[in-house]
């Protein structure tokens, strides 16, 4: 088994929710801020089992594209001779995935503790 954690803009992370739970994975969202541009992200967690990681990946890769967006940075005066008004586009989107092994999977309820040595079977 394996954890799948991926780092995408907030821009992508329903489209990438929708398609991951599509395909019959299970996914946890957290919200995010982080890099350079300080710009909203969304780390989301899968618990996959090896067999399955290329095609979460794959998934993964057909939602996170990059792009090039405009941004205004008014904080930045100092290079106003070099970009207009602050005004410059940047390359966003993308994702970071980080695959690591995964011991087990413990769901805690109050009466009782479930492990799962293997990804749970979603209803």
């Amino acid at each position: 088994m394996k954890l799948i954690t991926t780092i995408v803009q907030a821009y992508d992370s329903d489209r990438l929710l929708r398609a991951v739970t599509t395909a019959g994975f299970g996914a946890t969202k957290i919200n995010s801020v982080g890099g350079f541009l300080r710009m909203a992200n969304s780390t989301i967690l899968m618990a996959v089992d090896q067999d399955k990681v290329a095609d979460a990946t794959a998934i993964i890769r057909s939602i996170a594209r990059r792009r090039v967006e405009v941004k205004v940075d008014a904080t930045t005066a100092e290079y106003d001779d070099v970009f207009a008004a602050g005004v410059h586009e940047v390359e966003v989107g993308g994702a970071v995935v980080f695959v690591m092994p995964l011991e087990a999977i413990y769901k805690i309820y109050p009466d009782t503790i479930e492990r799962y040595d293997k990804t749970p079977v979603r209803n």
